[in-house]
């Protein structure tokens, strides 16, 4: 399958291109203004990376581990400890710039999305080179942005107020100082995170509940399979540990692969994974999808095993996806010529019958004796048919680049509002987008937090329920810090590297 080749890193979902790294001003439409290149405009910049200390990280942190985004107060002051109240009404609009303001300034997790992107408490180039790319206001799309810092990250959003920032790779050199470079091959894409991306767009030929950006829990199902089949496949197949999934915030979901192997991969081994993952074709002219060789792959018979009673939930249940004149496409996947007339003749003669009685009636047709190939064939077809309609559904195109932007975890989507949190794989079961708390519903939230005298100074996030998504993605960053200690360790007994006397 060709590959397309893009000499820029690409944003994701719903973002506009980005034309290098100029901002597009908004006009008159009779007037022309020509595109300003923002990239080097006079903000923060990582002029103060050369000396860091690390009690400046973040300088509102009153516990040495996990700092607070509230402002410290005097325990003796009981009625300075919460801060005014953000005033949410009901002609509040998640995107009002005071209320982005506010989610920047007291519950984005700054300090841990430094950590999850740095590898490590100290500052460093992992960090520091990290591109992020803006998408302001005024749909403007601000490009190459690196900071030394979280704190520094955290008062550019604070000042730029973005709907939503991405994140792309770790370069060679600055972002910010591509320009100065006398030659461009030494401004590069060294590292980044392996990502995949599900979209349930991509599924509007089989769901029936909704279309295009509407979701509902009985679609969301699709998300819910894929992310069981990749996340094993990841980890058994690979060998990966740190796989990070995240809501996208409105229909989809996303994965980072954190381990240091994965975020050194080239693209031809980028392409080699995703083109692993990667099952459905785009049909020959029976519209059939799936043509995989018996016997079948591990990988897919196991996907398979997990598939199957999903198959018969999911999509029989709950998506009767072969209703009235539909059923012709189950009819085209079947290989059988002599069972799909028998099939025909009683489907015709009850036109309202149930998916999950069509799919019921394959098997008792062929047992009657309506069939010219023999059993295997036909399972081997019906497998097809349960691949077809429930593996995952990946844009492989995020995974095969390197320079690939991707919206960064914890934004705030800004077609519904919602906090784009992580998903527990293990729990993945139990996740629910339409429950994912909206940035006007965590500022209320703040609101109406109630101070006991005993309490200890917390952070906003925690008087939320934003709190058992950030507590996770805590989590997941600790394990990930520990395991890069634990290799560079590893790393540096094995280089025979010993200190000298």
């Amino acid at each position: 399958m060709p590959h397309s080749v893009s000499p820029e890193p690409t944003p994701h979902e719903d973002s506009p291109m980005p034309q290098a790294d100029a901002v597009p001003i908004k006009t008159e439409p009779d007037t022309q203004t020509p595109d300003i290149d923002m990239s080097d405009a006079p903000i923060p910049t990582n002029a103060e990376s050369t000396k860091v200390n690390l009690d400046d990280l973040f300088d509102d942190d009153s516990d040495p581990e996990f700092g607070s985004s509230i402002p410290q107060v005097k325990s003796e002051e009981p009625s300075q400890r919460s801060p005014s109240p953000i005033k949410i009404s009901s002609k509040s609009s998640f995107s009002d710039p005071e209320i982005m303001r506010t989610f920047y300034q007291r519950l984005f997790p700054f300090r841990y999305l430094f950590q999850w992107l740095n590898h490590s408490l100290v500052p460093a180039n992992d960090f520091a080179h990290r591109e992020f790319a803006f998408t302001l206001p005024n749909d403007a799309y601000l490009r190459y942005q690196s900071f030394a810092t979280a704190d520094l990250l955290r008062k550019q959003c604070i000042q730029l107020l973005p709907s939503r920032f991405e994140i792309g790779p770790v370069y060679s050199a600055n972002p910010r100082d591509r320009k100065s470079l006398r030659k461009a091959s030494a401004f590069r894409p060294l590292t980044k995170e392996l990502v995949f991306d599900i979209d349930m767009t991509d599924y509007d030929d089989i769901r029936t509940c909704c279309t295009g950006a509407s979701i509902c829990h009985r679609c969301w199902a699709f998300i819910t399979m894929a992310i069981k089949v990749v996340d094993v496949a990841l980890r058994e197949d690979f060998g990966f540990k740190h796989i990070m999934w995240v809501y996208s915030g409105r229909r989809g979901a996303h994965a980072w692969v954190c381990d240091k192997r994965a975020r050194d991969m080239d693209d031809s081994k980028r392409r080699a994974v995703a083109g692993y993952l990667e099952l459905l074709k785009g049909g020959d002219q029976s519209g059939k999808k799936v043509n995989v060789r018996r016997p079948l792959h591990p990988h897919l018979d196991r996907s398979l095993n997990i598939l199957k009673d999903h198959f018969q939930t999911t999509i029989l249940a709950e998506q009767d996806p072969w209703a009235e004149e539909k059923a012709a496409h189950l009819l085209q996947l079947l290989p059988d010529h002599t069972l799909r007339a028998a099939l025909q003749k009683k489907w015709d003669s009850s036109p309202s019958r149930p998916s999950p009685a069509k799919w019921a009636d394959i098997d008792a047709l062929a047992k009657s004796g309506s069939i010219s190939k023999s059993a295997k064939d036909l399972l081997e077809a019906k497998q097809d048919i349960v691949l077809e309609y429930t593996y995952p559904r990946l844009d492989s195109e995020v995974s095969k680049k390197l320079n690939h932007l991707l919206k960064s975890p914890f934004v705030v989507h800004p077609g519904t509002g919602r906090v784009c949190v992580p998903i527990d794989p293990r729990k993945v079961e139990e996740f629910d987008p339409l429950s994912v708390p909206t940035v006007t519903q965590l500022l209320t939230e703040i609101d109406e937090f109630e101070w006991d005298d005993s309490d200890k100074k917390i952070a906003d996030w925690e008087k939320t329920s934003l709190k058992p998504f950030v507590e996770f993605f805590r989590g997941f960053v600790a394990g990930l810090l520990k395991d890069e200690k634990s290799g560079v360790k590893r790393e540096r007994e094995e280089s025979g590297e010993a200190m000298e006397f």
